[in-house]
């Protein structure tokens, strides 16, 4: 998998995303559900349905951002959902938000690094994320990571972009991700690198099958790709 990161810095992977998503994080919201037409609301939710046969009492939300996935995730009733992210800048946020909706004593958010969870092994039920995969710097390592402190018996879901390989889906998809998402989010962000970047690390991630494998390699059972929008996103569940 090649390294794609944010900035020509010299800075690591990680150090980069977080700058990134701290220059863009008051206006994260507002662009994610206008690039996105509102369908990521519905990914999230198509998500969590495939978790609710676990029944969890603890959920924890990956690259949580500003916690929508978290909020989503309360439709599985849980008794506490822990989101952490490695951007201080989109928690904050997350915590506005949390508290203007009252739910700042369900949900907790926690500044903190995906490949190295502060958590004791088997600490969660289930586990989400939402499209935070590709920014990890060692995709196994954070991978590996989540499975250690998920529950035995307990599950996982990621959401993440896919790359579609069918006409005319294939044509469109290029064509809105090169062109205009770059721009639209140039034009709000104000950090013209973010939305160069996303397509970039969408192209370099290892969809379909081949994370399937990494799934499978980093120890999960079970594991399923579910395609969503014609091929252009995908859900990955996998057990302990």
């Amino acid at each position: 998998m090649a390294t794609v990161t944010p900035y020509n810095q010299t800075a690591s992977k990680k150090e980069q995303v977080a700058e990134m998503f701290n220059n863009i994080s008051k206006r994260y919201d507002l662009l994610n559900h206008i690039l996105s037409l509102g369908i990521d609301i519905l990914r999230r939710r198509k998500a969590i349905k495939l978790l609710q046969e676990t029944n969890p009492d603890t959920v924890l939300d990956v690259a949580t951002g500003t916690g929508d996935f978290a909020i989503e995730a309360l439709r599985l009733n849980p008794t506490q959902i822990t989101g952490i992210d490695i951007s201080q800048g989109m928690l904050d946020m997350g915590n506005i938000k949390m508290k203007k909706k009252g739910l700042d004593s369900k949900i907790n958010l926690l500044l903190g690094d995906s490949e190295n969870l502060p958590f004791n092994d088997n600490s969660f039920d289930a586990i989400t994320v939402g499209f935070g995969v590709r920014n990890f710097e060692n995709l196994e390592k954070g991978i590996t990571e989540m499975h250690r402190v998920l529950s035995n018996k307990g599950k996982v879901a990621i959401l993440e972009f896919s790359k579609p390989r069918k006409f005319p889906i294939k044509q469109f998809y290029n064509f809105y991700f090169l062109n205009v998402l770059p721009a639209i989010g140039k034009l709000i962000s104000k950090d013209p690198r973010a939305y160069t970047y996303l397509p970039e690390s969408v192209n370099a991630f290892p969809d379909g099958k081949d994370f399937v494998a990494i799934m499978k390699k980093c120890g999960y059972t079970d594991v399923k790709q579910i395609s969503l929008s014609f091929g252009i996103a995908s859900i990955y569940v996998g057990k302990k």
